[in-house]
């Protein structure tokens, strides 16, 4: 992956005009970078050679969007949901060449009420230790069959906002109720990331 000066130029426009510059500069740990390239790297193998489409759900400032649009994956289009409302001037900055190509879409909105009006090759949710079961459940019935679904998620329970943690990459596949056709563990300094790979169960 090679990062391009205009998208860090981007980068750094959505840092100074945040409200919460601290807050924004979370997106640029060491563990948040690590875990989305990570998941680039995973997702290469299972993308279709096509150029696709891309939902990811607790986009949160569309680092990731910003880091897929720059990577060997052909993407068409992304679509970043988040629910907190100053995300999205944010991942619209950081995205902002993609915005203007109509290629990328912030959308402030809670992941259960999104409803998907295309189908997406890849649904992506790196939030789901910030949801319960319930929430899960309901969200995942949404996403449309065939597509395939990324998740991960952590063993950090020391987060308040961490609701929803997993033991192991074993708890992890049985909260998370889908096929599983890849699993895998990133080792941090703090915690340890898990990531799966697969399609609902239909």
């Amino acid at each position: 992956m090679i990062v391009d000066i205009d998208h860090i130029l981007y980068w750094m426009d959505a840092i100074r005009n945040s409200d919460d510059k601290s807050r924004t500069l979370e997106s640029f740990w060491k563990g948040q970078i690590h875990s989305k390239i990570w998941l680039i790297d995973k997702i290469i193998s299972y993308v279709p050679l096509k150029s696709i489409k891309i939902v990811i759900h607790g986009g949160w400032n569309g680092v990731l969007s910003s880091l897929l649009f720059q990577s060997n994956i052909k993407v068409d289009k992304i679509t970043s949901i988040d629910i907190d409302p100053s995300c999205e001037e944010i991942a619209n900055t950081m995205n902002k060449i993609e915005k203007k190509e109509r290629r990328f879409q912030a959308i402030t909105c809670n992941m259960v009420d999104y409803d998907y009006s295309f189908f997406p090759d890849i649904v992506i949710n790196t939030s789901c230790e910030h949801i319960d079961q319930e929430t899960y459940e309901k969200w995942l019935k949404k996403i449309p069959n065939g597509s395939i679904i990324v998740l991960q998620s952590n063993n950090y329970f020391e987060l308040d906002e961490h609701v929803r943690c997993s033991k192991d990459l074993n708890d992890f596949k049985e909260q998370s109720n889908i096929k599983v056709i890849d699993s895998s563990i990133l080792e941090l300094s703090k915690y340890n990331r898990f990531m799966l790979i697969g399609y609902k169960n239909v």
